[in-house]
């Protein structure tokens, strides 16, 4: 699979300029079975991103334009009475695909924001006592703008811990700005990308992502990082054991990334404060990222 994941990358970044860390953490999250959420300002390049994903693995995009009047059966679907055989007929919701976008999840109100618990996580719908299978692969990314919070509905502790990493692309540089408006020469959009991961190799791939190994003392060094989390003073809620079982399947998805079968202590250092900070109820003003970064410097290193 190297030659294939490498295409990957290399198609991502004919949309996508200068974000590879970007790349490489939304790559994660997609190989480790979790979700992604990006907290960044519009026009940056999130729906691009997300829309060249599903383009490269050949899945199926659906966008959800989160705002206060969204329904719950918007996003999951309805059964609707179909007066022509007079029976109920099941419309699925835009939740029914590979990758789906959930741009400005906290614009929706709690209840819509609620019908992706069920999905996010156990990967079906139930609507009348039926649960129905969504495909596989799933995933979800969404995003929340940082700046703006009028009209808005922050996400629930629940929903936060449904993500297993949270990230943004950022401003580009200089040059990279230069190179993206270059590029509108070329006129190459998602659609013109060839796909070079079929969804069953995506499902296989998951499965060599599981097998990398993690040694004992590194997995205790996770669980160090986790539950110093609550632990700390300045934390009012520390990280689920949900949070523990995100950050082991991130690193070992980052490690098969780098073509490792075996992850090593940067691994755990550079993804803890993507997979641990939004799970974080800080107390007394304090910033998440700030809590993370002094627990890596505190927590002894195998």
């Amino acid at each position: 699979m190297r030659d294939r994941i490498d295409q990957l990358v290399q198609n991502l970044s004919k949309t996508i300029v200068g974000k590879s860390e970007a790349i490489r953490l939304v790559l994660v999250a997609l190989f480790s079975g979790g979700h992604a959420l990006l907290e960044d300002v519009p026009g940056v390049g999130k729906t691009l991103l997300a829309k060249s994903l599903a383009r490269c693995i050949d899945g199926k995009f659906q966008r959800i334009q989160c705002t206060p009047d969204l329904l719950p059966t918007d996003v999951t679907g309805a059964n609707i009475w179909n007066p022509s055989n007079g029976e109920f007929q099941f419309l699925p919701g835009p939740v029914f695909a590979n990758i789906l976008l959930t741009d400005e999840v906290n614009r929706a109100t709690p209840r819509t924001q609620s019908a992706l618990l069920e999905v996010m996580e156990e990967h079906q719908v139930t609507i009348d006592g039926v649960s129905r299978p969504v495909p596989d692969p799933f995933f979800v990314i969404a995003t929340q703008n940082p700046i703006e919070y009028q009209g808005t509905f922050p996400l629930p502790e629940a929903q936060m811990d449904r993500f297993a990493l949270s990230f943004s692309l950022g401003y580009p540089t200089e040059s990279e700005e230069l190179k993206m408006l270059q590029r509108l020469q070329d006129g190459i959009t998602p659609e013109d990308l060839q796909p070079c991961i079929t969804l069953s190799e995506m499902q296989a791939l998951r499965s060599q992502c599981a097998q990398v190994k993690i040694e004992p003392s590194l997995q205790q060094y996770i669980l160090d990082l986790v539950r110093a989390t609550r632990q700390d003073e300045e934390v009012t809620l520390g990280v689920s054991p949900r949070g523990a079982i995100a950050l082991y399947r991130a690193i070992q998805a980052l490690a098969f990334l780098e073509g490792r079968d075996y992850a090593i202590p940067d691994d755990v250092k550079g993804l803890t404060p993507h997979v641990l900070a939004h799970r974080l109820i800080p107390a007394g003003g304090h910033r998440a990222a700030a809590i993370i970064e002094r627990l890596l410097e505190s927590v002894a290193i195998p």
